[in-house]
């Protein structure tokens, strides 16, 4: 019997261009929750979590960062990965098969961050 896997995404765009910072396909939802969250969070701070945050090690490195040109956007991302709201969101859309998504705008430079975790893997490029 081969298990479930499941993936996640963090896309960018301008409109006009399209980028993946990065992804990761793991064995169940609730890693790709704790990876987008971290992802999350490594954008709203610009940089990365010391060894000691990161108890879970998963099997892939984290995205590129993302400048952000007003403080909305890191403020967003913020509250959508600490927010128990959110988050019991997004694990219910897993369970249920649909894919979480969560798209951030910063409207300073127009540019949409996209975290997106689906049952499935990541598609070869």
């Amino acid at each position: 019997m081969r298990r479930a896997s499941y993936a996640a995404e963090v896309t960018v765009t301008d409109g006009q261009r399209f980028a993946s910072l990065g992804g990761v396909t793991v064995r169940n939802r609730r890693l790709v929750l704790l990876w987008l969250r971290r992802q999350a969070l490594r954008l709203a701070n610009g940089h990365g979590f010391p060894a000691a945050a990161d108890p879970v090690r998963l099997p892939t490195g984290d995205v590129r960062p993302v400048r952000f040109h007003s403080s909305d956007a890191p403020e967003v991302l913020r509250l959508w990965a600490t927010g128990s709201a959110h988050q019991d969101h997004a694990i219910r859309a897993l369970e249920a098969g649909f894919p979480a998504l969560f798209t951030v705008l910063d409207p300073a430079v127009g540019l949409s961050v996209t975290l997106a975790g689906w049952r499935g893997r990541l598609a070869d490029r």
